[in-house]
């Protein structure tokens, strides 16, 4: 049985689906509540926000008047289209909600009685400009235009169409709408084109129809695995929403201003196209056998690449390319279960990150392995990339997890410099491209020996987070997978063990403590981070340890919402923290997925094949 939330408490992070379009993603609540949209990209300013403020952010409600509810949420499978399930006392209805993939924007909600007549009762309270604006609603055929003037002075407007009277009350919609069993009606919001006509019964049909085989097609494009396949083909519709089809730049999370800890100050912006987190998600769809999306963001970064600044490449952009994103506060919003402050923009634009380099030229080299040699001028602007970080990949950083303390010489970014200059060298080697490849290798086993020999704490029997230090980043999860070194060296098991006893709780793994030796400028505890979780299951898995690391990535699952979407971290008890849904934990699930499919459907007579591997700890690793 799920409770209503009362009107100070939001929905639970978890209680969420998401439909989408590839411009923008809209939170759907187990109860029929889109209480989360931006409008009309994902990272304009939201159109409904009580996840962030039930009472002033406003919502998109559709659903069952009944005494007793339980709610159901699910997928028509292969599809992001989102089907809630209201099981009452007095029968059962439902509502189908989904984006067309047909450039309008709009988003589409039908209502069904399955067993018994069954009242629906819409409620729309659009809070337009992250609720700094008061909208104004005026009948039109077929329904209710909601306009208003943003705070950059444009005029905005939206039109909810719908099958059955609007009746409006202020600046808010809200009617009630009576169902035979096996009736339906709908509603439909649409981005503000007057001069189009009126939403018709025929256009719902038929943009159910092509969205409904748009995901089917492009699902059965993929090559997925054969364990956990359900699974691994949720997250790859959870990032394939989240890229642009207008530009394509991929967003980090479809949210902003969700606490990773309750109550702290740890509330960012993630609606923005990191390159980190682009080329980690292209690195797994490309596994996937998906590479459109890689060419396309090849191409907006390139288009990006240019000779300004240290290296001609920022660590973000907005979603359109832009590259200033100032942070500030929404001090008109309550915050997440009273988490503030609610930041919009991300400070973190002006960072130097290192490690950009590498997830980037990874998935390129990824990307050139299956479609071919890549376009001269392409490779003219990152040979040069490549060139400056030959020069300074020495510099310090605010590392791979953005941190607001003091820079330093972090393991993340200088094991992200050894990736970028690897593939690089392996891409001109393989493609026969002009490069300076002496220096290029030169440099490259340069940075493998500073981190042998300066990042390795014999005290503490593990490669720590940055130069110098005795503490422990789940980012050293990643040496194995990039292929740095070998997961049986003893260097790695033992460092392995380090993270096991200082990081690991059961599955879940925290990225670090913070201590006063590496202080990340901030307040509060955070949760375990779900990435960080999952690249310590393909870290056991590629060390041998698969019937554990089998054990731990079901746990894993058990912290899924009941969709299969993860936020960006987890309590301790369980509880989804941070910003929804986010990239890094899908691409990562897939990838330990990827791997654990592969040992066990291995060739039995390839001594590599999973039963040959350790498999009860026999060297007392754990």
């Amino acid at each position: 049985m799920a409770d209503d939330p009362t009107p100070d408490v939001p929905n639970r992070i978890a209680a969420h689906g998401v439909i989408g379009d590839m411009n923008t993603v809209a939170l759907v609540a187990e109860d029929g509540t889109i209480d989360f949209l931006s409008h009309p990209r994902i990272d304009s300013p939201t159109l409904f926000a009580a996840l962030l403020d039930p009472a002033k952010g406003g919502r998109f409600a559709f659903h069952v008047e009944d005494g007793t509810i339980t709610y159901r949420q699910i997928y028509l499978p292969d599809t992001n289209i989102l089907i809630s399930r209201f099981l009452g006392d007095e029968g059962i209805g439902e509502v189908c909600d989904y984006m067309p993939i047909d450039g309008s924007g709009r988003i589409v909600r039908r209502a069904k009685a399955i067993v018994g007549p069954k009242t629906f009762r819409l409620e729309v309270s659009a809070r337009p400009d992250y609720a700094r604006a008061t909208p104004t609603l005026t009948p039109v055929e077929g329904g209710v235009a909601i306009a208003w003037t943003g705070t950059d002075g444009k005029a905005w407007q939206v039109t909810l169409y719908a099958s059955f009277p609007l009746d409006i009350s202020g600046s808010d919609i809200n009617t009630t709408v009576d169902l035979k069993e096996g009736e339906d009606c709908w509603v439909v919001l649409c981005p503000g084109r007057p001069e189009q006509p009126p939403v018709s019964n025929r256009y719902v049909r038929r943009s159910f129809s092509h969205t409904r085989d748009f995901w089917h097609k492009w699902v059965n494009r993929g090559s997925y695995p054969t364990f956990w396949r359900e699974l691994v083909v949720r997250s790859a519709l959870t990032l394939k929403l989240l890229t642009s089809s207008e530009y394509g730049s991929i967003a980090a999370a479809a949210t902003f201003g969700l606490p990773e800890v309750l109550g702290g100050e740890r509330n960012w912006d993630y609606r923005y196209c990191w390159v980190r987190d682009s080329a980690f998600t292209l690195y797994s769809l490309s596994r996937l056998g998906y590479y459109d999306e890689a060419e396309a963001f090849i191409h907006f970064l390139m288009e990006r690449a240019v000779e300004t600044g240290e290296s001609g490449m920022q660590i973000m952009y907005r979603m359109d390319g832009g590259e200033e994103m100032p942070e500030s506060n929404l001090d008109q919003l309550a915050g997440y279960d009273g988490s503030r402050p609610v930041r919009i923009g991300n400070a973190a634009y002006q960072q130097r990150q290192m490690d950009i380099y590498g997830e980037f030229l990874d998935a390129l080299y990824i990307s050139t392995k299956a479609r071919g040699k890549p376009a001269y001028a392409v490779w003219a602007k990152i040979s040069r990339v490549v060139d400056w970080l030959a020069r300074n990949w020495h510099l310090p950083d605010r590392g791979i997890w953005e941190s607001r303390g003091e820079p330093k010489e972090y393991l993340s970014s200088r094991l992200m410099c050894w990736v970028a200059l690897d593939r690089a060298l392996r891409i001109a080697d393989i493609h026969s491209l002009p490069a300076d490849v002496l220096c290029w290798r030169d440099e490259r086993d340069k940075i493998q020996k500073t981190i042998i020999e300066e990042f390795w704490n014999p005290d503490v029997g593990a490669f720590t987070q940055f130069k110098g230090s005795s503490t422990l980043d789940a980012v050293v999860l990643l040496m194995p997978l990039v292929k740095f070194i070998n997961p049986r060296d003893p260097m790695w098991t033992s460092t392995l063990k380090a993270v096991r006893r200082h990081l690991v709780r059961d599955c879940l793994v925290k990225r670090y403590i913070n201590t006063e030796e590496n202080d990340d400028g901030l307040g509060g505890e955070e949760g375990a981070f779900t990435i960080c979780s999952f690249w310590y299951v393909e870290s056991l898995a590629r060390t041998g340890y698969v019937a554990e690391a089998r054990l731990l990535f079901e746990k894993l699952h058990t912290y899924a919402n009941h969709l299969g979407l993860f936020s960006e971290e987890l309590s301790e008890t369980g509880d989804h923290l941070g910003n929804f849904p986010q990239a890094l934990t899908h691409l990562s699930l897939i990838s330990a997925a990827i791997w654990l499919d592969r040992s066990l459907n291995g060739n039995k007579a390839d001594p590599g094949y999973f039963e040959f591997k350790m498999m009860e700890d026999p060297d007392g690793i754990f």
